[in-house]
């Protein structure tokens, strides 16, 4: 199977390394200095396992990607249009794209253009940076769920989750993967805003208890939009949600590495989405509401939008 991997960052370039160490035949498509790094000295790789360096082609030109069988969608959700519309010529009759993007609203977008068929969701449980150009550095344990959005692609969705096992990334099968999305929507949407605004590491959040109550009373307002759409979660949703914290207690989170390094947030993605499905469905988000104004300001002062 041909692999492409667009988006060859801190979550594609560790699954699309860990992929061709294995032997796969994987092609990365990247842009900017992290792509002349890698063009040159190839992809390095740091984990508390071992190190490695990975020497495969890698590419600007989204043309690269004709000849692949499965394609790794890991561009910020603030990219999914555009490159959308740069791949679509290029994406051949009986590839399928697999997202590994946070959110759950990139697979609408991918299937109006692609079709239900084509595409499997994923989440990836890892974290993950590049620490520099050519160099990403994935601490702790990680863990890829993924499945199928329709009956007829459950076999690809299992092909795929074999090829990644083989590869010693750590997946499982989700029965209901848009449910098991939601999880780390719910995760992300506690953390991520909060972080990108007070520039608190997770650690500092967990233990701060201004923080920690800004934190819970956001977890609390996404998870009454997640009842009024329907999204079935455990029982224990809260805990699991801070467990999980705990276990990345030092880690920066995605929104926040963006701010520190002056790019766009997934402001829409991991905050806005609530936002609209609050005033549609008349659910209070003001603590959401108050986030999402400041990040949105923070980001076109940036920006100098």
């Amino acid at each position: 199977m041909k692999i492409a991997v667009i988006g060859a960052g801190a979550v594609g370039g560790f699954i699309g390394g860990l992929l061709h160490r294995a032997g796969e035949n994987v092609t990365f498509i990247a842009r900017g200095k992290h792509l002349q790094v890698m063009k040159t000295s190839g992809l390095k790789i740091t984990s508390k396992i071992d190190t490695f360096t990975v020497y495969a082609p890698f590419h600007e030109s989204i043309e690269m990607i004709e000849e692949a069988d499965l394609i790794l969608f890991t561009v910020k959700s603030t990219e999914t249009s555009n490159i959308i519309k740069q791949i679509k010529p290029y994406v051949k009759r009986d590839a399928v794209i697999l997202t590994l993007q946070n959110g759950v609203d990139n697979e609408e977008v991918l299937i109006e253009h692609f079709g239900i068929e084509k595409v499997l969701a994923g989440s990836a449980y890892l974290t993950s940076e590049i620490k520099n150009a050519g160099h990403i550095l994935q601490q702790g344990k990680h863990s890829i769920v993924l499945g199928s959005l329709t009956e007829e692609s459950k076999g690809v969705a299992a092909k795929v989750k074999e090829i990644f096992v083989r590869s010693n990334i750590h997946t499982s099968l989700s029965d209901n993967i848009i449910n098991a999305k939601w999880e780390k929507l719910l995760w992300n949407v506690t953390f991520n805003p909060l972080s990108a605004v007070s520039e608190a590491t997770v650690k500092s959040i967990l233990e701060n208890h201004h923080l920690k109550t800004i934190a819970e009373q956001v977890l609390n307002e996404a998870l009454e939009i997640s009842k009024k759409v329907g999204i079935v979660l455990p029982n224990n949703i809260v805990e699991r949600i801070f467990m999980k914290a705990s276990y990345a207690r030092d880690h920066q989170t995605s929104m926040l590495q963006d701010k520190l390094n002056g790019k766009p947030m997934e402001i829409e993605s991991l905050c806005g989405f609530f936002v609209r499905k609050g005033k549609e469905l008349q659910v209070n988000v003001s603590i959401l509401q108050t986030l999402y104004s400041l990040l949105s300001f923070m980001d076109r002062k940036e920006l100098r939008v």
